[in-house]
């Protein structure tokens, strides 16, 4: 069983990156279940549109995760409601459109696969607290027992939460990453009880930037120049990045656990 988790997709170079490389990792690798971020997919970086999400599931996408940038589109907070695909963090207020988590079906419809919303605490948007909501997750949904996988999207700005969720799922969970800074970290790894991890999978989007944004604009305004405008996403080709995960069928943990980097201008 192979699960691809891909990072934030950046505009519509990320969007550009995912239509031309998706498919072939798909078939290349026997991609059972495909998950990816999608909350800076519009095309001002910001948000993503009913449009976009329909078209990432057509392109072999099975669930979108989110983050802080979830309601930046008007559309979105009715659309959520409707499409149980498309996830927002679990921890955001009570009442909130859409939902946190959800459990579905592989590819080949043989197995149920949580996948599970997560958004820190930390330089982020106002939110419940995302330890408790782990905590009540980790009761409700147990590997091997109402699943035969999970994944944990935790969409997070510092390093200390994401590694805390990632250990206190350890054996609970076949697969824990970050994402939200959009650069991917190089401990990529199976943890003692045999969830995979790493800390932040990257950006789907141009690297030849400032974190999927216009590199020229950035400096600009980090120099509070005159003329920069606002942030808008980088134009260059863009790097499908990511995680593989091979999940044994029989524990619903992890066997390995691969980064993928295709494409753009970031090298593997």
């Amino acid at each position: 069983m192979k699960i691809l988790i891909l990072g934030d997709v950046m505009g519509p170079s990320g969007r550009e990156a995912v239509k031309k490389n998706l498919s072939n990792v798909i078939e290349q690798n026997n991609i059972s279940f495909a998950i990816i971020n999608g909350e800076n997919a519009a095309d001002d970086g910001k948000g993503i549109t009913r449009e976009i999400a329909e078209e990432l599931f057509s392109q072999g996408i099975d669930v979108i995760t989110s983050g802080n940038h979830i309601w930046d589109k008007e559309e979105t907070t009715k659309f959520i409601e409707k499409e149980e695909r498309l996830l927002r963090p679990a921890n955001l207020a009570e009442g909130s459109p859409g939902k946190g988590f959800g459990i579905f079906l592989s590819k080949d419809k043989k197995y149920k696969i949580a996948v599970i919303n997560l958004m820190g605490n930390v330089f982020m948007r106002k939110t419940d607290d995302v330890f408790l909501t782990a905590q009540k997750i980790y009761k409700k949904i147990i590997l091997k027992k109402n699943v035969d996988f999970s994944v944990i999207d935790f969409h997070g700005e510092i390093t200390s939460e994401k590694m805390a969720i990632g250990h206190y799922f350890d054996g609970n969970c076949t697969c824990v990453v970050g994402t939200h800074t959009h650069v991917p970290t190089a401990d990529t790894r199976i943890l003692d009880n045999g969830t995979a991890y790493q800390t932040d999978i990257g950006m789907c989007g141009d690297y030849n930037s400032v974190i999927g944004m216009n590199k020229e604009n950035s400096i600009k305004k980090f120099f509070k120049e005159k003329d920069a405008i606002k942030h808008f996403p980088s134009s260059g080709p863009g790097t499908l990045s990511g995680v593989i995960v091979e999940a044994d069928i029989k524990s619903g943990l992890a066997k390995k656990v691969s980064r993928l980097l295709v494409g753009g201008s970031l090298v593997g």
